[in-house]
């Protein structure tokens, strides 16, 4: 099978970067995300992190598609990738896949965020699960706290604040 018109590009931009990269022997860690958030994906990421620092990784990729999950352990990835004492690329691949809701705050966090064509980013907001006036009242609370987490993941990263909200 020959390969795609992207993958020769990308292969031709990524092997002068690489060559050096592989001379002095360093290693890059590379997982693939491809689920909802919850407390198995934050172990998986938490216990990733680590195990790259420990092999002497000069980085962490994550490979990511995601349409979201659990709040409580957004704050679990981000925390991670804040304070992870090596970069962590996220890397939300391939064609199709998303980084929606949860996953737009932990693609905010890393080190570099990159995507490949044909993916997305965004939706992050949260969701509540009954009505009435007091659930309204909750969810708009929800909601600024939401958005207060993701402007400081921002300025963190020195992305763009205003569209992160």
């Amino acid at each position: 099978m020959r390969p795609s018109l992207w993958t020769q590009t990308l292969s031709a931009l990524l092997l002068p970067l690489l060559i050096p990269f592989a001379a002095l022997g360093q290693t890059a860690d590379v997982i693939t995300l491809d689920a909802t958030i919850n407390p198995a994906t934050a172990d998986y990421i938490r216990q990733s992190i680590l195990a790259a620092q420990a092999d002497g990784a000069e980085c962490l990729i994550i490979r990511f598609n995601t349409p979201g999950g659990l709040l409580k352990s957004t704050r679990e990835i981000v925390s991670d990738l804040l304070t992870a004492k090596i970069p962590v690329v996220v890397y939300v691949a391939p064609a199709g896949a998303q980084a929606a809701s949860a996953g737009a705050f932990i693609t905010l966090a890393a080190h570099i965020a990159a995507m490949a064509p044909g993916t997305n980013i965004g939706a992050a907001h949260p969701v509540g699960m009954q009505g009435g006036e007091k659930d309204s009242i909750m969810n708009e609370k929800a909601t600024n706290d939401a958005a207060a987490f993701i402007r400081t993941i921002s300025e963190k990263r020195h992305r763009n604040v205003r569209w992160a909200e």
